[in-house]
């Protein structure tokens, strides 16, 4: 097999493993959604503190309502990317092996039978990633395999979700599922206790992150990073995300408003859209720009989304939902705080593009000069 061929692969593959991931994420959202939002609004109806404690309270109900949905999400992510690699036959392995690890007993048992020590909280959204892979493939494997056709219709049902329990489930308990909760579990801690200047570079990645490739690969992994850990219980990293995928589609609508002779008059109307978009937190708003300029629009969006996102974390603004956007930002601790940052990203963006950028009919009638004055092979 050439490099080429080798390369081809690889992409194929890593490009099936994103695919896997986002079905199982937007399998998620939902659960996450109602359980963010029901918890935010518990704590507001009633005392933060003490809040789980008052049982019967209109608080305690609604608290009920949103650990259920931040529990239940985790087998639902781990259940679902299972299914997309193995479809019927995963969906019951992936969901029970990505609880297990969610169990911090569980694990810590399972710690004390290979001689490690920690993960006692559980291997949280990080395990129910490698448990939906492993149970993905693993019936993947047994559900291509040639049977008799009298056992057949027991396959998807019976024989392939217990044989596959049976094989991954020592294999994620014993090697793979206390190594990822040792890590879920210094990643939860480092979140919790982050100050100062550690905030701010995480924003800072974040919220660039989410500008980057404006809802591709790049936007989707911080994504996915800060939604998972809701089910910590840590959503600053939710906010810095939210404001980070925010800010393009509003900033470069804001500069085809303030500088249109540096736009393609049809990009006019984009930017009409662009500002609902982006309140609404669809990054996929600044796409037109994107492909039109990238050049000089990526840095502009890159920037204006990773000071927001600094900004963000500096000033501890959180947001337990992991959609909505503007919408939403009545849940946030900070909501004129959350509103400052994507106001100051927005600016930051606009700014940028409407500096860098030259003005449009310049721009082409450069592009156009350029492509006159290259040989020609004869």
């Amino acid at each position: 097999m050439s490099s080429n061929d080798t390369a081809d692969t690889l992409r194929a593959y890593l490009t099936s493993v994103k695919e896997d991931l986002m079905t199982g994420v937007s399998f998620m959202i939902p659960f996450v959604t109602i359980g963010g939002i029901f918890l935010a609004i518990a704590y507001a109806v009633g005392d933060t503190q003490t809040v789980f404690e008052n049982t019967g309270s209109a608080g305690w109900f609604l608290a009920q309502i949103g650990v259920a949905g931040l529990t239940i999400m985790v087998p639902i992510l781990g259940g679902y990317i299972a299914y997309a690699i193995a479809d019927r036959p995963g969906l019951a392995p992936g969901f029970l092996l990505a609880y297990l690890l969610q169990q911090g007993s569980v694990v810590e048992q399972a710690a004390l039978v290979v001689g490690l020590s920690g993960g006692s909280s559980g291997a949280g959204y990080l395990g129910a990633i490698v448990a939906g892979l492993v149970a993905g493939y693993v019936a993947r494997w047994f559900k291509n395999r040639d049977v008799p056709g009298v056992i057949q219709p027991m396959m998807p049902v019976l024989i392939i979700p217990v044989a596959t329990m049976a094989v991954a489930a020592p294999l994620l308990l014993f090697v793979l599922g206390v190594p990822v909760a040792i890590a879920n579990q210094s990643l939860t801690t480092f979140l919790e206790t982050m100050q100062g200047g550690q905030a701010v570079v995480v924003g800072l990645v974040l919220g660039g992150m989410m500008a980057a490739d404006m809802g591709g690969p790049i936007n989707k992994v911080a994504y996915v990073f800060a939604t998972g850990l809701i089910t910590e219980g840590i959503y600053a990293p939710m906010a810095a995300v939210m404001i980070g995928g925010m800010v393009p589609p509003i900033g470069m609508a804001l500069s085809n408003f303030i500088a249109p002779h540096k736009y393609e008059a049809e990009m006019y109307e984009n930017a009409k859209s662009g500002i609902p978009l982006g309140l609404a937190f669809i990054t996929e708003g600044a796409i037109p720009y994107g492909a039109a300029d990238p050049l000089r629009v990526i840095p502009s969006v890159v920037s204006g989304s990773a000071i927001a996102g600094a900004m963000a974390m500096a000033l501890g603004v959180t947001m337990p939902a992991p959609h909505g956007g503007v919408f939403v930002v009545l849940l946030s601790n900070k909501p004129l705080l959350f509103l400052a940052s994507l106001l100051v990203g927005t600016l930051v963006t606009a700014a940028v593009a409407t500096l860098i950028k030259p003005d449009f009919e310049e721009r082409i009638n450069a592009e156009t000069n350029s492509q006159s004055t290259q040989p020609t092979n004869n």
